[in-house]
């Protein structure tokens, strides 16, 4: 099965050309990012623009070193370019001070990590209730709206469990209720899949596919065609350019692959 004849080249079907009439919910204008490494500048990007439509599901996609984690970093605002800008649901945050990019990101931005990034002596519950706690919510609320967030991905009934108690899976189920228990409009997944075996994985992208048939947009970082082909729209960086930017064609649905699944191993 081959990858490009899956997916419709740049030309007059170009992503940003179909999405035109959709709202800009994260864009990148310029963006340049320099590293200095032993007295060595690393550009890891150079001179990227890139627009993010309401709703939509993409993947960002290039082997490593590409650049694809530094832009996900620079367009959910943890990290800052050396130049160019970055407007957030229309507001530039280019210039926010630290706490104002926090304040974006808590109300806005959900993340998911390769690594999970959950605290390994805290519960499940716990964990998903932190982002809460930066928001100022009460104990009650906190509690609550983690309970629902848990019940969203399946693990209502793994409330008071610690991370070592729970599958590779089920961690990374407790990692996306985090990041929705804000209620974000934007979800970023860094490599969402790749700790997971096959199975745990696509569970996971069937998750995120619901996400985005909710409305919600989500943005993968990917190197792994496969992943990315459950998107929309897959972005190809290459040394710290956009090289290729189509819309998914044949798009793979989670939900189906895990009905021909059945009760068989991939």
């Amino acid at each position: 099965m081959s990858d490009s004849s899956d997916m419709v080249a740049q030309g007059d079907t170009r992503a940003d050309t179909v999405c035109a009439e959709g709202r800009v919910v994260l864009e990148a204008r310029g963006v340049t990012k320099c590293y200095e490494l032993d007295e060595v500048e690393v550009h890891a990007l150079r001179g990227v623009d890139l627009q993010i439509y309401e709703g939509q599901m993409m993947s960002i996609m290039g082997a490593s070193g590409s650049g694809k984690s530094t832009l996900m970093h620079i367009v959910g605002l943890l990290d800052r370019p050396s130049s160019g800008s970055v407007t957030v649901e229309g507001e530039d945050v280019s210039h926010m001070s630290a706490n104002e990019l926090a304040a974006v990101r808590n109300r806005r931005i959900g993340f998911v990590f390769q690594s999970f990034n959950l605290l390994a002596r805290t519960s499940a519950q716990a964990n998903v209730e932190l982002p809460l706690v930066y928001a100022g919510l009460t104990g009650t609320e906190r509690a609550r709206k983690a309970r629902a967030a848990l019940e969203r991905v399946g693990l209502g009934d793994r409330l008071s469990h610690l991370p070592n108690q729970l599958s590779g899976g089920q961690q990374q189920r407790v990692a996306i209720a985090r990041a929705l228990v804000t209620e974000p409009s934007i979800v970023l997944a860094d490599e969402p899949t790749g700790n997971l075996d096959s199975r745990s994985g696509i569970e996971v992208m069937e998750i995120l596919q619901d996400l985005d048939a909710q409305g919600i947009t989500v943005v993968l970082v990917s190197h792994d065609p496969n992943v990315s082909r459950h998107a929309e729209r897959v972005v190809h960086l290459k040394d710290g350019r956009i090289v290729e930017d189509e819309m998914v064609q044949n798009r793979m649905m989670a939900a189906q692959q895990l009905v021909d699944l059945g009760d068989d191993d991939l």
